[in-house]
């Protein structure tokens, strides 16, 4: 039965649509008719009164065009150079395509380290929000320049599921060259099938998208569950859906079934919380009881000493630590209010014995639900 999804584009103020690599890319260039195509329909969403954010790839394809070679190199600087190329080529492409529909477009590039950082993100939140109170496109793609290996989202499709949580999004739309998630590869098995509706991201979800590589670019589909589970984790549906389908944005927005629609929970993170969950990197674990796994997810409570029963690598005050339950599922992360040598001395304690313990007590949490952040997914 397919899913009515009206409901989920009817009151959409704010989307994220990220068009991959495959969508982009004709034999030798960039598909510059894929573009214009995506431009005018954006353009109409804006003129409806839709704020849309886009995430490109592309600049690989018009970088390798622009200096004559034939493939990707291998070396990380000469890619990274040939992005660098193609970057200002891509923009042209999208300027000269927006203009047409009287658009401006602005270029943000980002690496993971921009978004980590809470002044530099909430910066970069203050400069979109501002692009967008301008009717200003923002076409963002990761700054492959200066971006290494530890500083890198990794792929389009998890640095627009970040993006859609720092603007507080309403759907993230990721546009490729196959129609959805499928039971199988469709390009090698012809008794594939599409599966319409996700409402819960498990393991077998997870292979099948593991078994459905990516031709181009470094995403491929399980990147794609991987941002999925990130949005609707934080309360925002997400779908994939074909980009060389014609009109694929307008007949989205227009309540028609296309691709696979990820159902988002029901609660939505607070922004502060997306931003603990999705833009930190962990610095230790705390493996916690039953008890304190029931009170963190079912009750919305604090993180207390007493639930604490093991502690995981060294880190300092105010570090981000993953939450761990006994059978060995990260359920969470947050802001620890002590440090790694002090929690080891008091966790199994009651918050009253924490002063006798350490000689004071500066706070009676581990981690306050205010700087915890729930991912489990039930």
């Amino acid at each position: 039965m397919a899913l009515n999804t009206t409901p989920y584009f009817a009151n959409v103020k704010r989307a994220v649509v990220k068009i991959g690599s495959n969508v982009l890319t004709a034999p030798g260039s960039l598909n510059e008719k894929a573009i214009r195509s995506i431009s005018r329909q954006i353009s109409q969403l804006m003129d409806r009164g839709i704020d849309v954010i886009l995430v490109s790839s592309g600049a690989m394809a018009s970088g390798l065009k622009k200096i004559g070679l034939t493939k990707r190199p291998e070396e990380i600087p000469k890619r990274q150079a040939v992005a660098a190329v193609g970057q200002a080529g891509l923009m042209l492409a999208y300027e000269k395509a927006f203009g047409r529909y009287q658009k401006k477009v602005a270029q943000i590039l980002l690496t993971s380290e921009d978004l980590s950082n809470r002044k530099r993100y909430l910066n970069a939140r203050n400069t979109f929000v501002t692009l967008l109170s301008w009717h200003i496109v923002p076409i963002i793609n990761e700054n492959d320049t200066v971006a290494v290996e530890s500083i890198k989202f990794g792929d389009n499709d998890y640095l627009s599921a970040r993006i859609c949580l720092m603007l507080d999004a309403d759907i993230l739309i990721l546009l490729t060259d196959i129609d959805g998630l499928y039971t199988k590869d469709p390009r090698s098995n012809h008794d594939a099938k599409l599966i319409q509706t996700i409402t819960t991201i498990s393991k077998k979800i997870q292979q099948m998208a593991n078994d459905i590589p990516g031709a181009l670019g470094t995403g491929g589909m399980s990147s794609k569950i991987k941002a999925a589970r990130t949005v609707t984790s934080a309360g925002i549906p997400m779908v994939i859906a074909n980009g060389g389908v014609p009109n694929i944005l307008t007949k989205l927005f227009s309540g028609r079934q296309h691709g696979t629609y990820f159902i988002p929970k029901q609660k939505r993170l607070a922004s502060k919380k997306c931003w603990i969950a999705y833009n930190l990197k962990p610095k230790g674990a705390l493996r916690v009881d039953a008890g304190a796994l029931n009170a963190l997810i079912l009750n919305g409570k604090s993180l207390l000493p007493i639930g604490i029963t093991s502690v995981e690598d060294d880190f300092e005050a105010g570090a981000p630590v993953d939450i761990i339950s006994a059978d060995g599922q990260v359920v969470g992360i947050g802001l620890v209010n002590y440090g790694s040598a002090d929690i080891r001395k008091i966790m199994g304690l009651k918050t009253s014995q924490i002063a006798d313990c350490l000689g004071q007590k500066t706070y009676d949490e581990i981690i306050h639900r205010d700087n915890l952040a729930i991912t489990h997914q039930e």
